[in-house]
């Protein structure tokens, strides 16, 4: 797919000059430049109170804080990585900027509703963060009851904000499926859609349908603390189990609101790395939808041990194995699709392998414990731990990564130092490997989560975990620094630096205002016939 070959020289940044420029933007690329930063901070603050609480374990009693401290640490570290990092950071940051270019597109079908989602976003994150700071929360990021509707923390504000989040996740959503549907280049079907799209397309349709239970699930938590509704208080008569219910309703598609936009980026790198086709499009587009699908059927997997039914828990497992069948088909189809593959070692290589290793061997321990008999002796381990960091934040991350390295050239224009790249990519992967696995063996071996004393046999394990978190911690600020200076000084990167395919690579790097000049045209489905098209179109 591509444009006319001559663009004007005006793109996204020096369009609109000023402050007001970027505050009042209704441009795609912008609010998605925006939501990079303000979900980049929110990683550097998740990752910090993360450091801390590695910190906090190196001995088995009291390092640097005390324990009510310690509770407020792992809390504001999982709200602050799941809710402000996690789940938006894919889909409003690299969705904004790369899926309507994709499409073809000149904006999103709402602009205005895109801007006014980022504004909701940093209006939740504020007030998430003002509670955090204000006086802490201690109830973990899932808000558990009847505990959340007892304790002095700041349980209200964070609640209130994280609903406020939600708000801005229905926003984008909607704006991405609207677009999908109408505003596709002339001539793209939807089995020529990239399949990033197919990725943030699923994801959307899972944020606009679930979302709105976990703000009423947050608003009856603010009722009953409030008014003493006895909705989920057992000493008034309510069911904690019922908060469960409708919280992981929710909170298991929010897993794949997380790994599935990773996916899509996943399916780029690899096609861009082997320069080939996927070895099955339709294979890796329908099981998008088939997670989407099944990943609202399998939430009871996280209350085997809370007095569900026999039957239930039975069903619960047998639907979370098959989220694993339409995940293993995704797996099987990449490492299909690197068979005589022309690949070169890039960091953005270097991240999907990471993500491969980190992706297969988290989903087989989630497998395992979708094993009730397996679940009831390893739940409120330390190896929960490890599996939710392998498959969730190691995938997530790991792709936020490769992505941001894939597609940094289109976003600034500029190129990296690829040596630095390539060693900040392995002192990421080889730092999460090293913080993680152990954890495994901790919970195997019965050390419970959020635990502020453990016993001393488990402080070498304790100590390595640390270890690799520093590794990790040194990798993504190496990261930040040379990609900032390459965002300045870096060398002009031309407009297809990769030799790529894709419509975000047909056009400007950076791209002009409404990223295409006359409609763009839909390129050939091979890369072996894109390569002739290209050679043809430049003579």
């Amino acid at each position: 797919m591509t444009s006319s070959p001559t663009f004007p020289r005006q793109h996204l940044y020096n369009a609109a000059s000023g402050l007001w420029g970027w505050l009042a933007t209704k441009d795609h690329k912008r609010i998605g430049i925006l939501f990079f930063f303000a979900t980049a901070l929110a990683l550097m603050i998740g990752g910090t109170f993360a450091m801390l609480i590695r910190i906090e374990l190196l001995t088995p009693g009291g390092t640097i804080v005390d324990a009510h401290s310690y509770d407020r640490f792992f809390t504001a570290h999982g709200i602050i990585m799941v809710w402000l990092f996690m789940i938006p950071a894919i889909p409003a940051g690299f969705g904004n900027f790369l899926l309507p270019i994709q499409l073809g597109a000149r904006d999103v079908a709402f602009p205005r509703l895109n801007l006014a989602s980022f504004y909701i976003y940093l209006a939740g994150a504020a007030m998430v963060l003002w509670g955090l700071l204000e006086g802490g929360i201690d109830t973990g990021w899932t808000f558990y009851t009847p505990f959340s509707l007892e304790t002095p923390t700041m349980v209200l504000v964070v609640v209130a904000g994280v609903t406020v989040i939600g708000f801005s996740s229905i926003a984008t959503g909607i704006n991405f499926i609207v677009t999908t549907h109408t505003m596709r280049a002339k001539g793209m079907t939807w089995m020529k859609m990239p399949l990033f799209v197919w990725a943030i397309y699923a994801t959307s349709i899972m944020q606009v349908l679930a979302t709105p239970v976990l703000g009423i699930t947050l608003i009856l938590i603010g009722l009953d603390r409030a008014f003493h509704l006895g909705l989920f208080d057992p000493a008034l008569g309510g069911d904690p189990v019922l908060y469960q219910h409708l919280f992981w309703f929710y909170s298991h598609p929010a897993v794949y609101i997380m790994i599935l936009p990773a996916f899509g980026v996943v399916s780029e790198l690899v096609c861009g790395a082997a320069r080939k086709n996927p070895f099955s499009y339709k294979a890796i587009a329908y099981s998008s939808l088939g997670i989407a699908f099944v990943g609202f059927l399998a939430w009871g997997h996280h209350m085997f041990v809370a007095g569900i039914s026999i039957f239930d828990a039975g069903a619960f497992g047998i639907l979370t194995m098959l989220v694993s069948v339409f995940s293993a088909i995704k797996v099987f189809t990449w490492t299909a699709t690197l068979y005589k593959g022309s690949i070169t070692v890039t960091a953005p290589f270097i991240y999907f392998v990471a993500f491969m290793f980190l992706f297969i061997f988290g989903g087989m321990t989630g497998v395992a414990l979708a094993s009730v008999g397996l679940d009831v002796h390893w739940t409120d381990t330390y190896f929960v731990v490890a599996h939710f960091h392998f498959i969730m934040v190691g995938g997530t991350l790991t792709m936020y990564l490769g992505g941001l390295h894939w597609w940094f050239p289109k976003f600034t224009g500029r190129l990296y130092n690829r040596t630095w790249a390539i060693i900040a990519s392995l002192m990421v992967s080889v730092g999460f490997l090293l913080t993680f696995f152990p954890q495994f063996l901790l919970g195997n071996a019965g050390m419970t989560r959020r635990s502020y004393y453990y016993p001393p046999q488990f402080q070498m394990l304790n100590v390595a975990s640390t270890t690799g978190a520093s590794v990790l911690a040194g990798g993504l600020v190496l990261t930040l620094l040379y990609l900032t200076y390459a965002a300045v000084r870096g060398p002009v990167a031309g407009n297809n630096p990769w030799n790529a395919r894709g419509l975000e690579w047909e056009t400007t790097s950076p791209p002009p205002v409404h990223n295409f000049g006359p409609e763009p045209i839909v390129l050939p489905d091979d890369y072996e016939a894109y390569d002739y098209w290209r050679e043809e179109r430049v003579k």
